[in-house]
């Protein structure tokens, strides 16, 4: 008998999602282990006998080999593996060419553009994506409104949204109606929701860099695989 692993790393393990959303599955009742709906997170599994589905989809073997890559996502597509809006691409529909399966790291949303990793290996999503480790995002947003001193001062300290305090934000102003906003953390709709708040409107957002991986001259739609080195980098 194999050593028992939580049932979430397990998914994690091999390529399914990052382990937060493989904990989401689960709480969902989408993971089936030997045919009997999971729900329990700390629900531990033998991974050499266990039959673990998905969406009513059996796990296979954990791959050889990870692939990462970079994308440069259009606005109009989604950052999903499902399809919850039938009028709108997924973004992996713009790997016409990748075989394996891989999934989106992190959130950007259906109209925000820019960078964003897809990849089959749960444990470096999880590195790149969990607060705790705080990676950079940088993205560049223009504004419906003046950005003035005061709201760049408010996002410095942090705003409320939701009951929760966002992390003080590095902010620098571009244009008048535009801005650079880095920040280490990645809630929904995060820049939005924080405008919003100060009341001004995000006209466009485009995300640029993740640590120390930016966007270069990659066109919008199209991908590249990430060098070893980077991916080094990126979870340093």
């Amino acid at each position: 008998m194999s050593e028992l692993i939580r049932l979430q790393k397990y998914l994690a393990n091999k390529g399914v999602a990052s382990r937060r959303k493989c904990e989401e599955f689960i709480s969902d009742g989408l993971v089936k282990v030997n045919g009997k709906v999971v729900t329990e997170l700390g629900t531990k599994v033998d991974p050499d006998k266990d039959v673990v589905e998905v969406n009513e989809q059996e796990i296979k073997a954990i791959k050889s080999d990870y692939i990462y890559i970079m994308l440069n996502k259009p606005v109009g597509y989604i950052t999903s593996l499902k399809q919850t809006d039938s009028s709108s691409p997924l973004v992996t529909d713009l790997l016409k060419k990748v075989k394996e399966r891989v999934y989106p790291v992190g959130r950007l949303d259906k109209d925000s553009s820019g960078l964003l990793i897809l990849t089959n290996d749960g444990d470096f999503a999880y590195k790149l994506m969990h607060p705790s480790f705080e990676k950079e995002k940088e993205y560049i947003v223009t504004t419906m409104e003046t950005v003035t001193r005061t709201m760049i001062e408010r996002f410095q300290k942090g705003i409320m949204i939701e009951g929760v305090k966002t992390q003080p934000a590095i902010v620098k102003r571009i244009e008048l109606t535009k801005i650079s906003i880095i920040l280490k953390e990645g809630r929904n709709r995060q820049i939005r929701k924080m405008l919003q708040k100060v009341g001004n409107t995000v006209s466009y957002l485009r995300r640029v860099r993740i640590n120390n991986l930016t966007i270069g001259n990659l066109k919008e739609g199209e991908y590249r695989f990430l060098t070893k080195a980077e991916v080094k980098d990126l979870v340093e």
